[in-house]
């Protein structure tokens, strides 16, 4: 897995987790830790454009093929 998918993985890993404190708690975390001036709420908005293109690239991820996934995962383990 290159730097890109875990980023990506990661960020995805932040936005299920916001949005399960959404669902549970009514309480945004992205917004709680950058809302509250301008800046901050545009700070935010970068936050959750990021965990949508990090959704984008799990798309392609889950399109491989498992003989490549496979490759892929025992290339990296011999490192």
């Amino acid at each position: 897995m290159n730097w890109i998918n875990r980023v990506a993985l990661l960020l995805i890993i932040v936005g299920a987790i916001n949005w399960g404190l959404i669902g549970l708690f009514q309480y945004d975390l992205v917004a709680g830790l950058f809302g509250g001036g301008e800046q901050s709420a545009a700070l935010a908005r970068v936050i959750y454009t990021l965990v949508g293109i990090s959704g984008l690239i799990a798309i392609s991820l889950y399109f491989l093929p498992v003989a490549e996934q496979e490759k892929t995962t025992a290339a990296e383990s011999s490192k």
